[in-house]
């Protein structure tokens, strides 16, 4: 799931069961078919299939499962084919949400998510009623610990803003790094290039007003906890944004 805050605790557990690392699966591989059916399936070329079976490795994928991920994708393999859709809601207090979806049956897709955020204070929206209030970023996030073995952290910055980053800031432990899309590439790249391990890089809906986030009451944050953790594991949604 993406869309951090500082407030979210929702972050995945290593320990995961076997059937949520089969639904975590399902939907890596479904992220990996719609790469490979937009942009071919040479990773080389499709930066966005490179990104998308970079994931699926960190979360022990099999290799044979994005294989075969990757030949639906491209139409070597008959499977459902599979639709992204992206919904608008609000959760409790008015919070906007943007709900990403693979699923190859929208009307189940649309159903689940709707309970989940009607238990908790939460509604799906017209269209066009919240995504105006998000940019799409490229975010990358880079352990501030890691870095500092052997690299000037000033030095570094400096060379960031060389290469026009949209912004920057200090996470917990970790630098993180906003990019235009169009120099999400170029700037992770560089970053490998340079030797510097990157603990996430991915396409995010960045809310424009997130600094806003900081002031919901302490059961607002408990009911969006309860509803990232129920979407997290509903198998067509893919990333979840606030």
């Amino acid at each position: 799931m993406s869309g951090h805050s500082k407030w979210a605790t929702t972050k995945r557990q290593k320990g995961i069961t076997d059937l949520k690392r089969g639904a975590l699966f399902t939907k890596l591989g479904n992220i990996i078919s719609i790469a490979s059916r937009e942009g071919g399936e040479d990773s080389e070329s499709n930066f966005k299939l490179r990104l998308a079976i970079e994931k699926a490795k960190q979360a022990n994928m099999p290799k044979e499962n994005i294989e075969r991920a990757v030949k639906r994708g491209v139409g070597k393999l008959e499977g459902s084919k599979i639709e992204e859709i992206i919904y608008e809601a609000f959760g409790p207090d008015g919070i906007p949400l943007i709900i990403e979806v693979l699923t190859d049956n929208k009307n189940r897709a649309v159903s689940n998510i709707k309970s989940i955020l009607n238990k908790h204070g939460g509604s799906l929206s017209g269209p066009n009623s919240v995504l105006w209030k998000f940019k799409k970023c490229g975010v990358i996030r880079v352990n501030k610990v890691e870095l500092s073995n052997g690299v000037n952290l000033e030095e570094f910055e400096l060379k960031l803003m060389d290469l026009q980053i949209e912004d920057m800031e200090e996470e917990d432990e970790e630098l993180v790094i906003y990019t235009k899309l169009e120099d999400f590439q170029k700037v992770k790249e560089e970053l490998e290039q340079q030797k510097i391990k990157i603990d996430y890089a991915e396409i995010e809906w960045i809310n424009k007003e997130k600094n806003n986030l900081t002031n919901v009451t302490e059961k607002t944050k408990e009911k969006m906890e309860k509803i990232f953790e129920e979407l997290d594991d509903e198998i067509d949604v893919s990333n979840v944004f606030y």
